[in-house]
């Protein structure tokens, strides 16, 4: 019974350790999404925060079309760094079966 718990600490800690690996590692990498054409391009890093942001000059003259831009790169930006979090917790998950 005792080692089974002891299995399970051991099994935990890598857990833990591999969450902090997974952690910076998503840190570390950058999306990157343009909208109209160029226009805009939004720069994110894997925790979906906004590193960059670029502004062509032609933009600056349509508030409104700007703004959907924007909003249009945060959007496609944060579903790029969704699918590549649940990709890498999947992948994590993964090397637990396999020993």
């Amino acid at each position: 019974m005792f080692s089974g718990l002891g299995d399970m600490s051991k099994m935990l800690e890598g857990m833990q350790a591999n969450a902090s690996k997974l952690k910076a590692e998503l840190e570390s990498k950058t999306f990157s999404v343009k909208t109209g054409g160029g226009l805009v391009e939004l720069s994110v890093n894997g925790n979906g925060e906004v590193i960059d942001l670029k502004i062509e000059d032609e933009a600056l003259s349509d508030k409104a079309s700007l703004e959907i831009l924007i909003i249009g790169a945060i959007n496609d930006a944060n579903k790029m760094v969704q699918q590549n979090q649940q990709s890498s917790a999947m992948n994590m998950l993964g090397g637990f079966g396999a020993k």
